[in-house]
């Protein structure tokens, strides 16, 4: 079957949100960036309420943003940690994103990762994880995150893959609680992990 494919593509509001030349320097700041993007999809209605972007280390510039298209473009993979890991290889010319680790790179994601997600952070490259949200905070609007293991944060450091959890969480809840009170579909709460 030649010719078949699949494209991911970013909704046209998201450039208004990024910038390539900021210097997003602390945590914060790239973790206000992850919920931007989560809430101008709420916002737009383009996607679930979840954000992520990936960033060099040693400049604090923005490498990839992410989105939540799981809805929208039908494809259950669409989230928006995998989104931003995918446009970041895609942008940088390699699978790598971290480049063997000779480039470090951030993920910061508005909500912890799903058991999807999760298992493709050590592939991605990235050498440091942000998480905004908590798996409680999305399993409290109704999404299901898919069985991970209890010790996921040892395993990810254990990879060389250092987390901090809580970076602006009351934002990334708000943006969650904002997606439920908006009416934004909750997809997959039937044992699906199909959310972040």
């Amino acid at each position: 079957m030649s010719g078949l494919s699949f494209a991911i593509t970013l909704p046209t509001w998201v450039r208004s949100v990024i910038d390539f030349d900021q210097v997003y320097e602390s945590d914060e700041d790239k973790m206000d960036l992850a919920n931007a993007l989560a809430m101008g999809n709420v916002a737009h209605q383009t996607g679930g309420p979840f954000g992520a972007a990936i960033f060099e280390e040693a400049t604090h510039r923005l490498i990839a943003p992410g989105v939540n298209l799981v809805v929208p473009q039908n494809n259950p993979t669409a989230h928006a940690e995998i989104v931003a890991m995918g446009l970041a290889g895609e942008l940088l010319g390699r699978y790598d994103i971290g480049d063997d680790g000779t480039k470090p790179a951030v993920l910061a994601a508005s909500t912890e990762p799903c058991a999807m997600c999760l298992g493709a952070v050590p592939w991605s490259g990235v050498s440091r994880l942000i998480i905004g949200a908590r798996d409680v905070d999305a399993r409290n609007v109704g999404f299901d995150e898919g069985d991970k293991p209890a010790d996921w944060i040892v395993s990810l450091e254990a990879r060389g893959i250092t987390v901090r959890q809580d970076v602006q969480r009351p934002q990334s809840v708000l943006v969650l609680n904002s997606y439920l009170s908006s009416g934004g579909e909750i997809y997959n709460t039937d044992g699906g992990a199909d959310d972040a």
